[in-house]
């Protein structure tokens, strides 16, 4: 199992526990006040984590469409990840004073930490593309665990030294430079050049990597969207429990991430990508379900996971936050769908669906009223979605072509 799909699930389970853990600690540790800034950070640095996906998307749907020349795909890939990483570092790091305004931190220095932790976050995602299209489980298991254990024990030793959500994000950037190290040593050997294709030449590989990146950002500011919202509208204390309450959302949401990285390259090929689907979705929606009748019946324990009796006020709005993860689980695995067959269409709805949360957000001054415009959302989105990929997969069968 643990030289298969089987240690992805394992190292995810690992990285994911590790990660979550470290947010219940900061949680705990900081109380809404702070934690709701690092939560804004958190959320910020996931959006902007939108191109590390698109170069793992690219490099893996690449390869495992087209495994013959996987010497220039990495090539190439790498070769655009290491540029990209670092020019973004540099606009980020340009950008620190609106950072810190929007999300209202007051500390500079906070925000310039986003563009510091920007740089490796990238360059992970096309090391991990290129092995995930390979199908190198085990090296790409032990990525996923570095990526999240670091953070685990460097962020809880910082925040304890000192309690600020400086310190936590200075934890979270460290954290994420052992990964890279692990990925360059795992595709540190030169390959025989073989057979080039200009398909997978510079400019179609940018053009792919930008595509992804839209497709992904919308997806990524849909789901972090309602956090900055919450900063601006709510009331400070109430904007720190909808965080808290985020911390479950979140939970669930990358609970099934190892579906989504196992079935990807599956769903690359065309003759396999509707039977990955449909399993994938009934795996994530029954790990929802599980999720969400926790939340409603041990109400609790699940306090315990969002940062103990500080957020006593939402225990009983719990199970609506799990609902949100499970939405969330599977429209990402939906956008994902989308990518693999390098659809465009679908991904005007999720823009669309951004929209309204943002541009009805700001009218709304209550915590629940916030909750339940974003589930209704995401999952009026969703239903949307589903039925334009059961319409769309049928033809992809007759034909490996870019779907809607």
């Amino acid at each position: 199992m643990l030289r298969g799909p089987g240690a992805i699930a394992v190292a995810m389970a690992v990285m994911n526990v590790t990660t979550y853990g470290f947010t219940i600690i900061a949680a705990r540790v900081l109380g809404p006040k702070s934690y709701g800034a690092l939560a804004s950070l958190l959320a910020t640095l996931l959006v902007i984590g939108v191109l590390q996906l698109s170069f793992q998307a690219t490099a893996a749907r690449r390869i495992s469409a087209d495994p013959e020349h996987v010497a220039q795909i990495e090539k190439t890939v790498l070769g655009v990840t290491y540029r990209a990483s670092f020019a973004l570092g540099v606009v980020l790091l340009v950008l620190t004073p609106l950072v810190n305004r929007v999300l209202k931190l007051d500390s500079l220095t906070t925000a310039a930490l986003v563009a510091v932790a920007a740089v490796p976050l990238t360059i992970m995602g096309g090391q991990a593309g290129v092995l995930q299209g390979e199908r190198r489980w085990w090296p790409l298991a032990v990525m996923y665990v570095a990526s999240g254990l670091p953070r685990l024990v460097i962020g809880t030793a910082l925040i304890l030294w000192h309690a600020d959500e400086t310190s936590a994000m200075l934890g979270v950037t460290l954290g994420a430079i052992p990964p890279v190290v692990l990925g360059w040593w795992a595709l540190r050997r030169d390959r025989v050049p073989g057979v080039t294709s200009e398909k997978h030449g510079l400019r179609l590989v940018m053009k792919e990597v930008l595509h992804n990146s839209q497709a992904l950002l919308a997806f990524f500011a849909l789901s972090n969207a309602d956090v900055i919202v919450a900063r601006n509208v709510l009331p400070e204390h109430d904007a720190g429990l909808y965080a808290g309450g985020l911390i479950l959302t979140k939970a669930v949401l990358f609970l099934p991430q190892f579906v989504i990285v196992v079935a990807f390259p599956s769903m690359a090929t065309a003759d396999e990508r509707r039977g990955a689907l449909t399993r994938s979705l009934a795996v994530v929606a029954g790990l929802g379900v599980c999720a969400t009748l926790g939340a409603l019946l041990v109400k609790n324990l699940a306090l315990v996971f969002v940062g103990g009796d500080e957020y006593r006020e939402i225990a009983s709005t719990l199970w609506v936050f799990a609902i949100l993860g499970t939405a969330l689980s599977m429209l990402q695995l939906l956008v994902y769908s989308v990518l693999a067959r390098q659809g465009r269409r679908p991904v005007y709805l999720v823009w669309a669906a951004f929209v309204t949360v943002v541009g009805v957000g700001y009218f709304l001054g209550s915590l629940d009223a916030l909750i339940t415009l974003v589930v209704v959302t995401d999952v009026v989105l969703l239903a949307l979605l589903l039925a334009l990929s059961l319409y769309s997969l049928p033809r992809d069968a007759q034909a490996d072509e870019p779907a809607a």
